[in-house]
């Protein structure tokens, strides 16, 4: 069977990079899979001998998706530097040419639809680039990482450190939502056999505190999602990474405990904001869901969002207002393509991307009532284009 594009490539340049002592950052989405694929990543070059190696996680509520102007100007002080994205980095053609003009050497490691043009960096990673023959496209960034350690590590990817990494991959694919065939089930019914019998500290005292005597297996591992798909993030580096990346189960329980706090904390703000949602849109006709707020985080944009398309079963549009920006998520059910819809839209957006069913984008706020009209209007061509008698694949304003 072919090769994932590139992994092989990537592989011998980060142990080159190990080899020569060269500075690595490694930079992530802050979400589950963007927290596990790092960490994977990590725990492998660390394992192979890499000394000087530097994480960043941008916080979603103040700097938004991916590389931006925000971070790079943190990330200046590491330069030169091989620059490693994980869970990102397609959609960021401006901000990788910035990069690589400060003197990074970029690699992407992603798994995002790809629109349009691919950024400059020296190597990518993703099944669904061109020229790709890996026929399975639907890996979470976190089942990418994992192949890759397997190139990394070789005959040491064995026994103990297969299983630490296996962990993770599940956590992650879980966690994204990616379809359960394929490579993804195999991460997954290989990983839940193990995880029980974890050694990882984090995990220890998970299933102590979430018994596998009051919980089944799956509830448990909807509770892990549940409390670390989006943590705080301080000084770069999420909640969910310090503990996933604990090194004892005393550190590791304090952190849990503050992080089930910070879960209740944020359901309450999602349940309030939930329901002056459910009461501006209800009996409303209308083929999407289009709403924001100034006193809403972004980072709560896609649990909201997610909450309202389940009970509505339409694309919903969520977002967060801040300064003369406007960040939100989209949620959409089975059949329509939030990507497409967001890149038929896209002379108005600042940045978009992601998947058909789940989606992000940033515009200006003057612009919000330009983007609604747009998505209407891509609403009425979708159903025009349902009723004619050849179907187009995409749309493109």
């Amino acid at each position: 069977m072919a090769e994932i594009k590139n992994l092989v490539k990537v592989s011998r340049r980060l142990k080159k990079a190990i080899k020569e002592g060269e500075r690595i950052v490694l930079f992530s989405d802050s979400d589950l899979d963007g927290v596990t694929s790092l960490l994977i990543l990590e725990e492998s070059l660390k394992s192979l001998g890499a000394q000087e190696i530097f994480v960043y996680f941008p916080d979603r509520g103040e700097e938004g998706y991916g590389l931006t102007d925000f971070a790079l100007k943190h990330l200046l002080k590491y330069s030169p530097a091989l620059l490693v994205m994980t869970d990102c980095g397609v959609g960021n053609l401006r901000e990788v040419e910035k990069a690589r003009a400060a003197g990074f050497e970029i690699i992407i490691l992603d798994h995002h639809e790809i629109i349009g043009d691919l950024p400059k960096a020296v190597l990518i990673v993703n099944p669904k680039q061109p020229a790709d023959k890996y026929p399975f496209k639907f890996l979470s960034a976190c089942g990418i990482c994992f192949k890759l350690a397997g190139k990394l590590l070789g005959r040491e990817f064995a026994d103990l450190m297969r299983k630490n990494l296996l962990e993770l991959a599940t956590l992650g694919t879980i966690a994204d939502r990616m379809p359960l065939e394929k490579d993804n089930k195999n991460i997954i019914d290989e990983g839940l056999k193990e995880i029980g019998l974890t050694v990882r500290p984090a995990f220890q005292v998970f299933f102590e505190e979430f018994s596998l005597e009051r919980y089944s297996l799956a509830e448990i591992i909807q509770k892990m999602v549940s409390l670390m798909q989006i943590t705080a993030v301080k000084n770069h580096l999420t909640r969910s990474y310090q503990f996933l990346s604990s090194s004892n189960q005393e550190e590791a329980k304090k952190i849990l405990q503050e992080l089930i706090q910070e879960s209740f904390e944020r359901q309450e703000i999602i349940k309030q904001f939930y329901e002056e949602v459910d009461e501006a849109v209800s009996g409303k006709s209308g083929d999407f869901i289009f709403w924001g707020s100034d006193k809403f985080s972004f980072s709560l944009t896609g649990s909201l969002a997610t909450r309202i398309c389940a009970k509505f079963k339409k694309p919903s549009f969520i977002f967060a207002e801040k300064n003369n920006l406007a960040r939100g998520s989209v949620r959409a059910p089975l059949g329509f393509n939030s990507v497409q819809a967001l890149q038929y839209c896209s002379s108005l957006l600042l940045t978009y991307g992601g998947h058909p069913p789940a989606a992000g984008f940033t515009l200006e706020k003057k612009n919000l009532e330009k983007f609604r009209q747009c998505l209407e209007e891509y609403s009425q061509k979708i159903k025009k284009e349902k009723c004619s008698p050849e179907k187009k694949k995409g749309l493109k304003k």
